[in-house]
């Protein structure tokens, strides 16, 4: 993707990058992203859920909604994804910093009227979500389907900022100091599941669930 000024880098650009095969699988491993536009000059930032077909973002939500029904109406949009690798200590406080990966895009938001692409979308949140779940699980029927509104969100331009490795190199004065540096990493890791009740013994837990994990 060409970046413009709305999503060119200027702060640590090296760590920049405007590549789907970067971009893609930051937005494929995140389960939240945040939604921010404007109404009547107000600013408002939305947490979501979503997934990600091909050139598109798709979020999915109750008809009732009054962010959903914004979108529905056309809107531009930031959403922006980030994953969290690690807290980094430095010696002095000033040379913390993170390891993320994180994306930023903006698009037109639109409602998804087309039934095929509607059914389509549902299939890939849930899958997005937890791979695997959409065919063991109920389909979403007719009263169901009418209740929700599916908005896409072709990206017109995205980037990506990436931190990696370790501490930025210090002075020599701090390097001497008497405290511990190094990070700490981080991951979403997922717990043990906890079985609805009652237990149906008849119904075993499955593969994709003892496996969840999100990323590598």
């Amino acid at each position: 993707m060409n970046p413009t000024e709305r999503t060119q880098i200027s702060r640590h650009s090296k760590r920049g990058s405007y590549d789907t095969a970067v971009i893609y699988p930051i937005l494929d491993e995140g389960l939240v992203c945040h939604v921010s536009y404007q109404l009547n000059g107000q600013p408002f930032l939305i947490p979501t859920a979503y997934c990600r077909i091909a050139d598109t973002i798709y979020l999915h939500g109750s008809v009732g909604s009054h962010f959903m029904r914004e979108l529905a109406q056309g809107k531009q949009v930031c959403v922006a994804v980030t994953l969290m690798d690690g807290l980094v200590l430095a010696r002095s406080a000033f040379q913390h910093s993170v390891n993320y990966r994180s994306v930023v895009l903006f698009g037109q938001s639109q409602e998804v009227t087309d039934e095929a692409e509607r059914w389509r979308v549902f299939e890939q949140v849930v899958e997005h979500i937890v791979p695997g779940r959409w065919a063991d699980s109920r389909q979403p029927n007719a009263s169901e389907l009418t209740k929700t509104l599916l908005i896409a969100i072709p990206i017109e331009e995205a980037s990506a900022k990436v931190r990696t490795g370790g501490v930025s190199p210090e002075s020599t004065e701090d390097r001497a100091l008497p405290y511990w540096a190094g990070v700490i990493p981080l991951s979403l890791q997922a717990g043990i599941p906890e079985q609805d009740l009652p237990v149906n013994e008849a119904v075993p837990m499955p593969a994709y669930v003892k496996a969840y994990k999100r990323g590598q």
